[in-house]
């Protein structure tokens, strides 16, 4: 599942590397927090590896 917009994107990254261990889940926030508790690490390196390219910073839908 691709992010639709560039804050999915990055929300996705850091969801990702607090799953990996690199970063601490109690600095996650919001969406990202969300994204940690209900997606697996697979789920996350897809969206996070989206292209960022043509997306908006935050999709109106």
């Amino acid at each position: 599942m691709p992010a639709k917009s560039g804050a999915q994107q990055k929300a996705a990254g850091a969801a990702l590397s607090a799953k990996r261990g690199d970063t601490k889940v109690g600095d996650l926030q919001g969406p990202a927090k969300d994204m940690y508790d209900s997606m697996s690490e697979q789920e996350l390196e897809e969206m996070a590896g989206t292209s960022r390219k043509d997306k908006p910073e935050h999709d109106s839908n």
